[in-house]
């Protein structure tokens, strides 16, 4: 099965200056992307089948990334005005 990664790079291409200045100015911002992208790649573990988790508690690990990511999306955004 083929799982795909969710990288902010990835899914905000246009944003690529924005990120590389938050990620290296904002030691706030550069620690939620890294728990994004490590959360992330946890999900793709499990998903994969490399890493056994209830289906309740995926399903909580999906909707917080989703929160971090609209976070870190809204940063971004504000950044690249």
């Amino acid at each position: 099965m083929h799982v795909e990664h969710h990288p902010l790079i990835k899914d905000f291409p246009e944003l690529r200056d924005a990120l590389h200045q938050l990620r290296t100015g904002d030691a706030h911002f550069a620690r939620q992307a890294d728990d994004y992208e490590d959360l992330d790649k946890r999900i793709c573990r499990i998903e994969a089948g490399n890493e056994v988790l209830a289906d309740d508690a995926l399903l909580l690990l999906k909707q917080e990334r989703v929160s971090l990511k609209d976070e870190l999306a809204q940063r971004l955004k504000q950044v690249a005005v």
